[in-house]
């Protein structure tokens, strides 16, 4: 049983789907599922593997099926942490357990910080956080240059540099910088300029996603228990080492969860991971026995 509804703000009607009952059969809290930029839909197969929790997926604003009335086009963790205490609120069921994966962790961190008797446990699957690196002015270098690719020759170039950034070993050293430019046909995206400039991932507008750091000594304070997460298959790429780093920064050690960024994906966008498996990790780690 699935139902939409539309929770109507000053800023933005924010589309949300509730998978299972309401208030929930068992007296679990629900089991929210946020992305960002990737709205409700990414999250189909991982909502349909947990039957026996009450699952609400959304459309952050400006994206998907929410719709923005606050003039702006950038997306920040706290404009979307205000958006999820309010669907907080409206489902009248807090506190609730958040997985929140890339963007969508950092935006269940800053739920945390500016709410945390909103969440009772907080899974942040590979936030995509620069601060927290060692390299992290040479990782803001790398996220421009993506931001450039895509201005100067639209979604294939920006999506091949971006490809190449986030799979990139390591540092980001004077190696990385001097490769050329990666060919988008040799990732099968097309060379041709669509002509679109506004794609939240390779653009700039979610630069404040990218580069906001966590406060450790509010997450520490909050009631919520936070665990960070890092696929097995991420080791040493972008979001493999900011999420060790901001594991760190929290007195923790990234729980390892199957697959890769993308891991609970079934075929939604392409590049499936082992969904069965992540949603298992994440029934046991919810559950605290993982």
């Amino acid at each position: 049983m699935s139902t939409t509804y539309v929770l109507e703000t000053p800023e933005v009607d924010l589309a949300y789907d509730v998978h299972g009952p309401l208030p929930t059969a068992d007296g679990r809290p629900p089991l929210l599922l946020v992305g960002q930029p990737m709205d409700a839909g990414g999250f189909a197969t991982l909502a349909s593997l947990l039957p026996d929790r009450t699952v609400v997926t959304y459309d952050p604003r400006g994206l998907g099926r929410s719709t923005r009335k606050d003039g702006r086009l950038d997306h920040t963790p706290e404009s979307q942490a205000e958006d999820l205490h309010a669907l907080v609120e409206a489902l009248g069921a807090g506190p609730v357990d958040l997985f929140g994966s890339s963007g969508g962790a950092v935006t269940g961190l800053a739920l945390v910080t500016a709410y945390p008797g909103d969440v009772l446990a907080l899974v942040a699957h590979e936030p995509p956080l620069i601060p927290v690196l060692p390299d992290a002015e040479a990782a803001e270098r790398a996220r421009a240059a993506v931001r450039d690719a895509y201005e100067a020759s639209g979604m294939g170039a920006g999506m091949a540099t971006f490809i190449a950034m986030t799979s990139w070993q390591g540092e980001y050293t004077d190696e990385y910088f001097a490769r050329p430019a990666p060919d988008p046909a040799s990732f099968g995206l097309p060379s041709e300029d669509d002509g679109t400039r506004d794609d939240p991932l390779l653009s700039d507008r979610s630069w404040a996603v990218s580069g906001y750091r966590p406060d450790a000594a509010a997450l520490a304070a909050a009631p919520t228990r936070v665990v960070v997460a890092v696929g097995e298959e991420s080791a040493g790429t972008f979001t493999g080492r900011t999420s060790l780093a901001t594991a760190a920064l929290l007195g923790q050690e990234a729980t390892v969860f199957p697959s890769h960024h993308g891991g609970f994906l079934g075929g939604e966008h392409g590049y499936a991971g082992q969904p069965e498996a992540f949603a298992a990790r994440l029934r046991a780690v919810l559950d605290g026995a993982g």
